[in-house]
């Protein structure tokens, strides 16, 4: 601290102290940036901006009595539950899960994958969840039987 004054509290006031001393030495404002020509500065027009409406209007070809808000999309269509998810029964997911007797390890997992694929609950409609858990469940459990049953294990 230089008497009483911080080194930051000092060098505001001086560079206050000069500028204070230009503005006396020039009393006209000057506004030109020095180093630019005046070509540089090109002369500009004003443009209202439009309203967020009205390029709205132009857009889509309303009158400007018509508001957005009366223009209406129509709901979208309830969704439709894909065939498959309709068969419920133990023996139709069996069927639909085709296992044989003589399918390895391997082949038994491939069919589950491919199964899951069109049947996992996460991979439907929210609407058809209980369905795709219903036969994800069940050909489940008929892999890991036929997998327990296998002789190959």
């Amino acid at each position: 601290m230089l008497f009483g004054k911080s080194v930051f509290q000092s060098i505001l006031t001086r560079l206050d102290d000069e500028d204070a001393q230009e503005a006396d030495a020039q009393p006209q404002a000057n506004f030109r940036v020095s180093g630019l020509p005046m070509g540089f500065v090109t002369e500009t027009w004003e443009r209202p901006e439009p309203l967020p409406t009205e390029s709205l209007y132009r857009l889509y070809g309303l009158d400007e009595e018509q508001t957005l808000s009366k223009v209406e999309e129509p709901p979208p269509p309830p969704p439709v539950m894909p065939p498959h998810l309709a068969r419920l029964s133990d023996t139709e997911i069996a069927e639909d899960l085709a296992l044989k007797p003589q399918d390895t390890p391997e082949k038994l997992m491939a069919r589950r994958r491919a199964f899951a694929k069109f049947n996992h609950p996460d991979r439907v409609h929210p609407d058809f969840r209980p369905q795709a858990t219903r036969r994800m469940t069940v050909a489940n459990m008929l892999v890991d039987q036929a997998l327990r049953l296998h002789p190959h294990r």
